[in-house]
């Protein structure tokens, strides 16, 4: 009698849960139904117009007319790009001024003073305060205030949800050569920071498509290329023409190597992905965020403290061994001869076949782990080369000039000429990454494969494009 009615207890109880389960879920269907077309009333009100109707106004759709437009899309965005570049240029030269004041013409001397008081050995003054401080006073004065310009301003746009715009408006583009559309967003990293770039390609789900994207990252340029592009358009490019063109088109010249970066960007994407990384570009579905204010404590923090100094950490850790061999090979002899200029007597006719000579692939070589102490690393090596006095503080001590006419006078004397000049400048474009960017692209890919042809990749194209423009221009006879 007891089974019987625990039994039918639990019939019951087993009937009642079923019919609460059944009345819950036809409640939670009526609710998510009802969400469903509020939700879709809402959308059409915003998009559909109907028959002596009008569709209610909307800030966004109307801003997105503009930014999104087949005709107004790209002119905005390479002008955004454009005022973004020249407020970090144009703002960067005066705290970069005042950083190598005090880093590089205040504290270098003390220390070199400090040093002689207490006896340390000449060599060892040399390896620590000539090499090793000295190049990472340079990195920091150099690369320091263009990322807090750049980075807070690249953020800003995120924040107020251009960024995804332009995703949108590269994705045929991207999606044509094999590539993804947010390859936009990652290459207009790059030109803060190659590494920041490649962190950026996270991004991107495919696999395929972010290796892509971290290889041809380097063809951004980044902030440490810019100096070494606005100075040699000035000296060689701008002296060709008459002075009062010679600001526009020295501008122009810089502007065009960043928008042939990204036309190589675009190519080696092509070629990557019908080659080495076979495969259709995937279709992703981007949503345009709203519109909103920037949110300036957050965008500051994010700017400076995640990308800027985690960055310039990096920079400096391989910016310091760097000054030391810059120092070494610049004073250690053989045969009363520097190692730098047995290796510039050496590598001369090769580099001459490159329209370049033996001081650029020198400075290059040494001056891997940041592109901001090319230009120093080049003048120090040039003086030495050629024996000038009075320039400089000492063999192996890198150093920069601040007129442009100096610049000149030093670099024409080491047989510089305006062949030597633009070949420059491309191959500050088309060269390796700095090692801090090769250094990320291995942690991001975990691959030493990925890793040597994002590296040597760019160094082929480089001496290919120099080989025939100089072929091109004695060819013509100049």
């Amino acid at each position: 009698m007891n089974t019987t009615i625990t039994a039918n207890k639990k019939e019951i109880i087993i009937a009642e849960a079923n019919k609460l389960r059944w009345e819950l879920g036809e409640n939670l269907h009526d609710i998510l139904m009802e969400n469903i077309y509020e939700n879709a009333t809402e959308i059409a009100k915003k998009t559909v117009k109907y028959p002596d109707t009008k569709i209610a106004f909307s800030f966004d759709r109307q801003l997105d007319k503009i930014l999104t437009s087949k005709y107004f899309g790209f002119p905005i965005m390479f002008l955004m790009l454009g005022i973004v570049f020249w407020l970090t240029i144009q703002g960067a030269n005066y705290p970069s001024s005042l950083l190598a004041n005090l880093l590089v013409d205040t504290i270098h001397p003390l220390l070199k003073n400090f040093a002689g008081s207490i006896n340390l050995p000449w060599w060892l003054t040399g390896v620590l305060i000539d090499g090793a401080y000295l190049a990472m006073a340079w990195v920091v004065s150099v690369m320091l205030p263009p990322m807090a310009i750049f980075f807070p301003l690249y953020t800003l746009l995120e924040d107020f949800g251009y960024l995804p715009r332009v995703a949108f408006n590269m994705d045929p583009l991207y999606k044509k050569v094999g590539a993804h559309g947010r390859q936009a967003l990652t290459m207009a990293m790059g030109f803060g920071c190659n590494a920041a770039g490649v962190i950026a390609t996270r991004v991107i789900d495919s696999p395929r498509e972010r290796l892509i994207a971290i290889i041809t990252n380097n063809f951004s340029l980044c902030n440490g290329r810019w100096p070494t592009q606005i100075l040699i358009a000035t000296v060689f490019i701008g002296s060709a023409v008459p002075a009062y063109l010679a600001g526009i088109v020295s501008a122009a010249a810089v502007v065009f190597i960043a928008v042939l970066g990204i036309t190589f960007s675009l190519l080696v994407s092509w070629f990557l992905s019908r080659t080495l990384l076979k495969g259709e570009a995937s279709a992703f579905s981007l949503e345009l965020p709203p519109y909103r204010p920037p949110r300036i404590l957050q965008t500051l923090y994010t700017s400076l403290i995640d990308r800027t100094i985690f960055v310039l950490w990096r920079a400096i850790v391989f910016a310091i061994p760097a000054g030391m061999v810059i120092w070494l090979v610049a004073n250690i002899t053989i045969d009363g001869v520097s190692v730098a200029n047995h290796f510039i007597q050496w590598v001369n006719p090769v580099a001459f076949i490159f329209g370049l000579n033996g001081v650029i692939l020198l400075a290059y070589i040494i001056a891997i782990p940041a592109n901001e102490i090319v230009i120093p690393t080049i003048l120090m090596l040039t003086v030495a080369n050629l024996g000038i006095q009075g320039v400089g503080a000492g063999s192996g001590v890198m150093f920069e000039l601040e007129s442009a006419n100096d610049v000149a006078a030093i670099l024409q004397a080491g047989g510089w000429t305006l062949l030597t000049g633009i070949n420059l400048m491309l191959f500050s474009l088309l060269h390796n990454p700095c090692s801090t960017t090769i250094y990320t692209i291995y942690k991001e890919t975990k691959s030493v494969k990925w890793t040597l042809v994002s590296t040597f990749l760019p160094i082929l194209m480089g001496l290919t494009v120099t080989f025939f423009v100089t072929q091109i221009w004695r060819l013509l006879g100049n």
